[in-house]
């Protein structure tokens, strides 16, 4: 109330200088803005003070209406983005479907394929693209994935029981085994949070436990690293069980991300090396600002 009696009691004449352009109010839109006169108990506006009210009013509204624009363009310009988006995905659907995979060994390394796969994959191939090309070296079937999955269900059926598990010429200890059941557990209920579909009653988290139970009965001498059930995650949500079990063996079987997982240091030491070379082949000025600042590949590249 002193506020508005103060307004009331400026001198007409009194300058303006100290009046600010920027309004700290800024409405989301017009349909907020409303223009009133003030209540009978209190003394009226001068004329230059309503004056000025009204041309702060005005400059409200204009830009109200600038932003609902704005916004409006926006959204249209998302919507034909987004549409244009779907007929390109729609587009190379049809050319993966009917060209590509089914000449997969002849077309595979060819430029259009490459340009096709950086545009991404259309979600209803992408399962049978990412098999293809992770392969499956180690010739692992369904079967051979059940027979792993019943080991690991009687592993965890035994710790559920006694708390401890029989000892199994597998090649791992007991404590390497135990250490892998609980980092499953862990890593399961905070892998892609946001989704709610991996954690404890979630649709996948059944799924994911038991290719990741099924790899460390399949891999003893690997076992489960952290992070590993990012990787399956990805695979369940666009192959069958099976074939996600197959390409996710098939995938951590490669060179590169053994090295990694099982922690091989003089191999990670020559990816390192080898990653340096193309950083600062490809990237010089971020190679040496990477330098300067002491950030050497094994503070970044294992969590890549």
């Amino acid at each position: 109330q002193r506020g508005t009696e103060f307004e009331a009691g400026t001198s007409p004449t009194q300058p303006q200088q100290g009046r600010r352009k920027n309004l700290e109010f800024e409405p989301l839109s017009t349909t907020a803005l409303i223009l009133e006169d003030r209540p009978a108990n209190l003394p009226a506006k001068s004329v230059e003070e309503a004056q000025r009210h009204r041309q702060e009013y005005d400059e409200m509204v204009a830009e109200a209406k600038k932003r609902e624009l704005k916004e409006a363009q926006r959204k249209r310009k998302e919507m034909k983005e987004r549409f244009k988006q779907e007929e390109s995905i729609a587009n190379a659907m049809v050319v993966w479907n009917n060209d590509i995979l089914p000449n997969w060994e002849n077309t595979r390394n060819t430029r259009r394929v490459r340009e096709l796969w950086w545009q991404g994959l259309p979600p209803n191939v992408r399962g049978k693209v990412w098999s293809l090309a992770i392969g499956n070296e180690l010739n692992i079937t369904p079967e051979l994935y059940e027979i792993f999955l019943s080991r690991a269900k009687e592993r965890w059926r035994s710790f559920s029981e006694t708390g401890s598990e029989t000892e199994a010429d597998d090649g791992a200890s007991l404590a390497d085994r135990e250490s892998s059941l609980d980092l499953i557990k862990l890593d399961i209920s905070r892998t892609f949070p946001p989704l709610f579909i991996f954690q404890k009653g979630g649709p996948y988290h059944d799924l994911l436990h038991s290719v990741l139970g099924a790899y460390t009965c399949y891999r003893p001498d690997v076992g489960y690293v952290q992070g590993m059930s990012f990787i399956a995650a990805v695979l369940i949500l666009n192959l069958e069980e099976a074939d996600a079990f197959i390409a996710f063996a098939n995938l951590l079987n490669k060179p590169c991300q053994l090295a990694f997982f099982r922690v091989d240091h003089d191999l990670m030491l020559k990816y390192f090396a080898a990653f340096e070379v193309f950083f600062e082949e490809n990237l010089p000025r971020l190679f040496n600002h990477f330098q300067s600042s002491n950030l050497t590949p094994d503070l970044y590249l294992i969590d890549w």
